[in-house]
């Protein structure tokens, strides 16, 4: 399935089929359907009997073995605590579902990697390409990647790799290098603010707001407009509006079982628009806060906001492995409010 506003990608996807690259990196920003298009080109590369514009067709052999995950020809990995988001690659989460003791791995093993070297160095059961999907190649750690890029140095015939980021900077230099990187389109805002009413029933004011908060990304923001996750984002946002009174021992305490992720973007996007309405007076996320960010950001200066957000961006990039989620939001959320403090004397 293609969302409304990916029509120029599956064109570009497509022009390259006649010298179809071994290696395939899609980057794009969250939350605008670019697992939706890589396994549609997917299925369109092992798709028998595909439509005029290369499309899959959905009913020959090929395609309902790919709809149920069993296609012989493709494999799909991701982490084993993202199984349920990527089917065909839920078989290793399954086979240790029976270890009680064990968490869901956050990361691509290099079991899952050896496991689709050997798949790749195997012949076609349908006499046509094999597909190899990772998703999302950032999260390949150290060993996976290494071993991953020995086989993209050497590709067996026959055999593409679809590699999906939203981080690409986490990818190691030596995978970029050998991939052919395809930028996806991000939507414009009205064809994104249509598409959520449409879609999630919103009205305009709403579409525009969750939108604005995702990013422009929309479903992102079809999932911030769900009524779970509205509350604690806006729970937060009250308390983040507080500036130096904020509560950070409350916040750690209502928050540290929750979406650890979800948290630090908040922050970051937050503590983002509070140096925006310093330096330009608009903010690009949450524009119904003005005034508060306003407030903030005149009770700051912005070397102390450049150096939170450096510390919120090096927790985004460990955020799946915290030692203490709560102590980690506790520390986080005093630096938030020392922020609004008297500056340090030189």
């Amino acid at each position: 399935m293609l969302y409304p506003w990916q029509s120029q990608d599956w064109t570009r996807l497509n022009d390259l089929r006649s010298q179809m690259p071994h290696a395939l990196l899609l980057q794009a920003v969250p939350g605008i359907g670019e697992l939706a298009v890589a396994r549609t080109f997917a299925q369109g590369l092992l798709c028998e009997a595909p439509r005029d514009d290369l499309s899959p067709c959905g009913t020959c052999s090929a395609c309902q073995w790919f709809a149920s995950g069993n296609h012989p020809d493709f494999r799909a990995i991701c982490p084993e605590i993202m199984a349920d988001t990527l089917p065909g690659a839920e078989n290793r989460a399954e086979a240790d579902a029976d270890k009680k003791t064990k968490t869901p791995s956050k990361e691509i093993k290099i079991e899952q990697v050896r496991e689709v070297i050997d798949f790749a160095s195997l012949g076609s059961h349908r006499q046509g390409r094999r597909v190899v999907l990772l998703y999302p190649a950032e999260a390949l750690n150290v060993h996976a990647a290494n071993a991953l890029l020995k086989t993209l140095e050497e590709p067996p015939e026959g055999v593409v790799f679809l590699l999906v980021t939203t981080q690409p900077d986490r990818l190691l230099p030596t995978i970029l290098s050998r991939c052919r990187r395809v930028v996806l389109t991000r939507p414009d805002d009205k064809q994104s603010t249509q598409w959520l009413m449409g879609e999630a029933g919103l009205d305009a004011a709403t579409a525009a707001a969750v939108l604005a908060e995702a990013g422009g990304a929309p479903l992102s923001a079809r999932t911030l407009a769900e009524p779970d996750e509205r509350s604690w984002r806006d729970w937060l946002l009250g308390q983040l509006a507080q500036g130096g009174a904020v509560d950070a021992f409350a916040c750690a305490e209502q928050l540290h079982k929750g979406n650890l992720p979800g948290i630090l973007e908040t922050l970051q996007r937050w503590c983002f628009d509070v140096l925006a309405e310093r330096m330009t007076g608009n903010s690009r996320f949450y524009p119904a806060h003005a005034k508060a960010l306003r407030q903030c950001g005149d009770a700051t200066d912005d070397v102390r906001l450049l150096g939170f957000l450096r510390e919120l961006a090096q927790q985004r990039q460990v955020q799946n492995h915290p030692l203490n989620t709560r102590v980690l939001l506790e520390a986080l959320f005093l630096q938030y409010k020392q922020l609004f403090g008297a500056p340090a004397s030189l």
